[in-house]
Parts: structure tokens; sequence; C-alpha cells
């Protein structure tokens, strides 16, 4: 099974953040969406962000540039998550940049390290071919597949045998 990761050297996270910036602005102009500056904002938080990161934090970071409040902050998450530039990772209850929103997908498939947070996307078609040939039979129509899968990055292995 072919699976593909894409992760980012911190020295490719400058270029990487203008140009995930770049794509979402004009993407928004193509669909005639509004990336408001608060919108551009909230999104490049969460692309400079190392780790997932949670609503609240996004709003006191907000906080430090201008007046926000929950509902701005849950609004611009709610256009981001709909325009595809972002996830939400459930079992986190954070939000973290999509590697290739220029191809939408109906499904997501994320490595979580129950250590140090850290989590890896994962796009997998023979994945994707798998779900559905299982749900076929069942005549279930899946509108969005979200796969979280919790355990130990190879960063973090060593110190989890130390924990135990």
């Amino acid at each position: 099974m072919m699976m593909t990761t894409v992760q980012f050297p911190p020295s490719d996270l400058t270029n990487c953040l203008q140009s995930a910036l770049a794509y979402a602005e004009k993407r928004c102009q193509q669909q005639h969406a509004r990336l408001t500056p608060v919108r551009r904002q909230v999104l490049a938080l969460i692309l400079a962000s190392a780790k997932p990161v949670g609503a609240y934090t996004l709003l006191e970071q907000l906080r430090q540039h201008k007046r926000a409040d929950p509902p701005t902050i849950y609004r611009a998450l709610d256009f981001l998550l709909e325009q595809g530039f972002i996830h939400r990772i459930n079992s986190l209850n954070a939000f973290i940049g999509c590697i290739c929103p220029e191809h939408p997908h109906s499904s997501s498939y994320f490595l979580i390290c129950q250590y140090c947070n850290e989590v890896t996307e994962l796009k997998s078609p023979e994945l994707d071919t798998l779900i559905q040939v299982q749900i076929q039979p069942l005549q279930f129509a899946a509108y969005k597949q979200m796969i979280e899968v919790i355990g130990c990055c190879h960063k973090c292995q060593p110190l989890s045998l130390i924990n135990e």
C-alpha cells in the first residue's frame, strides 16, 4: 500500500508559508470567497505552528494584533475548513494546515504522536479504495473520511521506552 507523507524542513517553512498564503488568496479569488485579513491571519498562525493549535490558543495569538472574540476565531476556522486550507484533528481538538489544499480531498489520514502531538497527514488512494470496497455492500454513502492513528513518532520512541 503506497502512502505519501509531507513534512517540510524548518528552512523551507517561510517559503512554504508565503506560498500557501498566496495560493489561498488566489483560490479564494477564483471561488469568489473572501479571505479577510482575520481569516488570512488565522491561516498564517496555523500554518506557522509546528504542532496542531487549538482555537483558544489562536484567539490569544490573534488578540496580540487586534481585538477578537471567540465567534471571530470560530467563523474564521469554519471558513478555512470549508475551503480545505486546514484540517481539524478531533482527538486533539486542534487544527493543522492541509498539506495539499490544491487537491480537494474527502479523506484525511493522520498519525498523531501521543507524546509530542506531532501530526503527519497521509495520502493513500489505496486506503480510499479499500474503504469504498468495504462500505459499498452496506449501501453507505461516505461524504468524508477521517482516520486518526494515535501512537508514537520515531523521535519519541526512545522516550516512550523510558516511561514504560
